[in-house]
């Protein structure tokens, strides 16, 4: 008899209102952490090169990023489990597991298997936090309904537009299209430098001025208008009270509770 594959639909109790906590016991640690971080401002930084080239579409740079983010938790999850990740937490899910490995590994393939559905599903909304603290940073993987936040940029792709406009009507919203791609480019590559600015290198940066740093993102799409936003987040200095010696789930902080007061729109809901 022929092995039937299982397909996965998504558990959103995995990510709901969790976060991964990953130690940093010493200064290579923090170097990993620290490119790690420089990676994600490259990443901006590309996109806004993308999106401020009139010759590239726009959902080629928006599935660019998407793409990116998902390749980091598929290696991310290799990383935890190797390659067999699928299978374990595939397991976890059926609560045939109930272990560290199996935990981590179901949380990180959740937010891969959500970025690929993100390529072709809209209203959804990308989400996330990431805080650094003096012993270790915290990745807090949120979806949420809808495709923005109160202080996100919107830009729109011309390409994806349902309305069907006449001559100067038509030319008019192409080039105000265009415009509002620049305006979210400048608005974008500014947002590189913050992510730069929160996570200093340990080579360049004393431990007073490095210890706490976060920002949160937010990115999503609704048919033709798509949405950025990025901004710092200011740590919980007390949020956590003992040491961990190896990445672990943990709760939210109010860190991420704060922020989805702030941010989501009135009747967004965290998925």
């Amino acid at each position: 008899m022929s092995e039937q594959r299982v397909t996965f639909n998504g558990d959103t109790r995995v990510l709901y209102r969790q976060a991964v906590r990953t130690p940093l016991p010493d200064e290579d640690a923090e170097r990993l952490f620290h490119e790690n971080m420089m990676n994600v401002a490259d990443a901006q930084e590309r996109k806004a090169d993308m999106l401020a080239d009139p010759d590239i579409p726009l959902l080629e740079a928006y599935e660019t990023q998407l793409e990116g983010i998902a390749e980091s938790y598929k290696r991310r999850c290799r990383h935890i489990a190797g390659d067999d990740y699928e299978e374990i937490a595939m397991a976890y899910n059926r609560g045939e597991r109930d272990d560290r490995v199996g935990a981590l590994t179901a949380y990180y393939f959740e937010g891969l298997w959500r970025m690929q559905q993100r390529i072709t599903v809209t209203d959804m909304l990308f989400f996330p936090i990431i805080l650094r603290y003096p012993d270790c940073f915290t990745v807090n993987i949120r979806f949420a309904s809808g495709h923005t936040t109160t202080e996100s940029v919107l830009y729109e792709s011309p390409e994806h537009s349902t309305e069907e406009l006449d001559g100067e009507y038509a030319e008019r919203y192409y080039n105000e299209s265009l415009y509002s791609q620049k305006e979210a480019a400048e608005y974008i590559r500014d947002t590189a430098e913050i992510i730069r600015e929160e996570f200093p290198s340990p080579d360049e940066s004393t431990f007073e001025e490095r210890q706490y740093g976060g920002i949160t993102s937010a990115g999503g799409r609704k048919g033709p208008v798509f949405s950025s936003m990025l901004k710092r987040v200011e740590p919980d200095p007390d949020r956590f009270s003992e040491p961990v010696g190896e990445p672990t789930l943990v709760e939210e902080g109010e860190e991420a509770r704060r922020t989805e007061r702030e941010l989501l729109p009135e009747g967004a809901i965290v998925l």
